[in-house]
């Protein structure tokens, strides 16, 4: 960043460090611990719908990559678009191996960073949930390189004292959002 950067309050954008990932494990202990939340087993990564073929040459590289675990099973690897135009990978897993799941998302987030289409990537998510049946999901925002809780509740509304409370707990185990308008539903999104 140079001076007149500075002077005019310019900034960069931060740089997506995607081995941020690999903390959702630990964060997930002390949920357990702390917050009696479990991993329900899904997670998802959104990008900006992109047609064209090599686009879709990525799309049949990703699913092949995730599907080349012979132990798991070809439907547990799916892609949709919501209502808002937006693609979604959603990757199913056993919830005791949060680690393998992590990988997935790890893995397609490099694959599509890799092949050029980083600009298009927006968040992935795993779902967590409780024996009552509340459910949240931990966000990871690409292009800030931060997390961020976001528990839906019916009718499009958003369960503020749990983000809060989730936020609380796993703060020492993920680098969190700090600025709480970039705080996004993610409407039913899956693995929600």
């Amino acid at each position: 960043m140079g001076f007149l950067d500075i002077l005019l309050g310019r900034t960069r954008p931060a740089v997506p460090d995607l081995d941020r990932l690999f903390g959702l494990p630990s964060a997930a202990v002390t949920l357990q611990a702390a917050a009696e939340f479990e991993p329900t087993g899904r997670g998802s990564v959104c990008f900006t719908t992109v047609e064209g073929s090599a686009f879709a040459g990525i799309r049949q590289d990703v699913t092949d990559l995730l599907n080349a675990d012979t132990e798991r099973d070809p439907s547990s690897v799916e892609f949709s678009r919501d209502s808002y135009g937006y693609s979604w990978l959603l990757s199913r897993r056993s919830p005791d191996d949060l680690a393998s799941l992590v990988g997935d998302l790890h893995a397609v987030n490099t694959a599509l960073e890799g092949s050029g289409f980083g600009p298009q990537l927006l968040c992935s998510l795993v779902g967590f949930t409780n024996a009552e049946g509340r459910t949240f999901a931990l966000v990871y925002l690409y292009k800030r390189g931060t997390f961020y809780p976001f528990a839906p509740l019916p009718g499009e509304k958003r369960d503020n004292a749990l983000e809060l409370r989730i936020r609380a707990v796993v703060a020492d185990d993920l680098h969190m959002e700090g600025d709480l308008s970039r705080w996004f539903p993610v409407w039913g999104a899956p693995g929600l």
